[in-house]
């Protein structure tokens, strides 16, 4: 427990002062409330000489009859920042807002390190999700307004990194966000069709190949996609993180195929023998899975799921370590049990792993299977095991996905909101000037409803905080 030095006097431990928060009313004893001197209620304690200069400088009102000091404040938030002076700690009950808590400890001169860890993670986590919002309204306004310094090269590198990186700035950027997704899909589905062999033709030497219609189509899309990358370069605020996104070495492994097979058709066969070539061409084709990929880029479902599974790599890990325990477990009794049978299919440990995999993962192919009754036996529990190994960390994979899911809704709720608030705040204040324009006022003599404009920023903080802790 931790208590600050208290040099207060005897009569002010002594001292018995009524409180009154919001309309809850309490009374507290000067010997606790000085265990922390530096606080606003001990201030309180100790004011009694001041006059009432001094107590009014501390609280909203006070009433000498009954002796009452009255604070306008939350008096659900004053009862968790009282256990300080009882118990040195402070924590937040469920459901207030960690930044009006704050506040309240700001009020009261309570230093927030008297918050508990837990309590402390939260408010850390709100700040964020503030400072998020403050920074997606901050990027929508700069759009919105622009630089008016930029020249005219900025300004035309600003519009098109508007225009295909935010679809929702406008209907013919959604337009094309639609067209690239339908490439996207259209490259997919041209790759795999591309395999069948009723539909491939034969080339000179003989060997199937793509069919022309199917490379004319393959060949629009790689356009398309080297167009909209190169322009996405060009107009990139940052060039070198731009260039090292995850997302856009996605887009250059789904490009770049194209370019090296068509190199390596025309001018390997100078370098290299012709079988060599056609092996490196398609090997280089196998490449081309990795444009769907490309499909994150407008799913906000699936950059969703990448989170999740990027914020459970330690559940991910206990997986694979249960999986890989079992399967080295259970491939080594199933080998030792399986020997004393004449036709056993388990000729060695390492090939036993195949079967462990299968069966803990509940697959069974039925290539490999145990034929003793001590094998079947540890068959059963191997998938017991395997069921119940992957089934444990699944829960918090969810949650993390959910939780994700849940905050992006809110930040771009509350960043709507905040946009919204802060539109109406400017068609208020012109309003407002049109009307004392038309009545020949100089701005300083104001009508009883321009008192209501000031509180818009209020409400826009104090709305946004409420989208916050939802």
């Amino acid at each position: 427990m931790r208590y600050a030095n208290c040099h207060g006097s005897e009569a002010s431990e002594e001292t018995e002062i009524v409180v009154n928060i919001g309309g809850v009313r309490q009374v507290l004893y000067g010997d606790i409330l000085n265990r922390y001197p530096e606080t606003r209620l001990a201030e309180l304690a100790n004011c009694s000489s001041g006059g009432y200069d001094a107590i009014f400088s501390l609280c909203d009102d006070y009433d000498p009859a009954r002796k009452e000091f009255y604070f306008d404040r939350d008096p659900g938030a004053f009862k968790c920042i009282i256990d300080v002076y009882y118990f040195g700690e402070i924590h937040m009950k469920r459901g207030v807002c960690p930044i009006c808590f704050q506040k309240e400890l700001e009020f009261w001169k309570i230093d927030p390190s008297f918050l508990d860890d837990c309590c402390k993670s939260n408010l850390s986590e709100k700040k964020e999700e503030l400072q998020e919002i403050a920074n997606r309204v901050q990027l929508i306004l700069d759009d919105l307004e622009g630089d008016p310094s930029d020249d005219r090269w900025q300004k035309c590198q600003k519009f098109i990194w508007k225009f295909l990186e935010k679809p929702e700035s406008s209907l013919p950027a959604r337009v094309v966000a639609i067209m690239s997704f339908l490439f996207i899909l259209i490259s997919s589905v041209v790759m795999c069709v591309g395999t069948i062999p009723e539909l491939q033709v034969e080339d000179a030497e003989g060997n199937h190949v793509e069919h022309p219609t199917l490379d004319a189509i393959e060949t629009v899309c790689i356009g398309w996609f080297t167009i909209e990358y190169i322009l996405r370069l060009i107009s990139s605020p940052n060039k070198v993180h731009f260039a090292f996104s995850f997302m856009n070495i996605i887009d250059v492994l789904a490009i770049m195929p194209f370019y090296v097979s068509l190199s390596l058709t025309y001018l390997g066969n100078k370098m290299m023998e012709l079988s060599n070539v056609q092996q490196a061409i398609q090997a280089l084709r196998i490449m081309r899975i990795a444009r769907i990929f490309k499909l994150a880029r407008h799913s906000s479902g699936l950059q969703t799921l990448t989170y999740a599974l990027k914020m459970s790599f330690k559940e991910l890990g206990l997986l694979l370590m249960y999986l890989a325990m079992g399967i080295f477990v259970f491939s080594a009794v199933g080998y030792t049990m399986e020997q004393s049978h004449p036709e056993t299919l388990f000729k060695s440990i390492p090939q036993s792993f195949w079967w462990a995999i299968i069966t803990m993962t509940t697959v069974g192919y039925g290539d490999i299977y145990p034929k003793t009754t001590l094998g079947k036996c540890n068959a059963a529990i191997s998938f017991l095991c395997g069921v119940i190994a992957i089934a444990l960390p699944i829960h918090p994979i969810i949650n993390n996905f959910v939780k994700y899911y849940d905050k992006q809704r809110v930040l771009e709720t509350a960043t709507k909101h905040e946009l919204d608030l802060m539109e109406l705040h400017s068609i208020e204040g012109k309003e407002r000037k049109e009307s004392n324009a038309a009545a020949g006022l100089n701005g300083r003599n104001l009508s009883q409803s321009d008192s209501y404009i000031p509180l818009l920023s209020d409400a826009k903080q104090h709305r946004t905080r409420l989208q916050s802790c939802k």
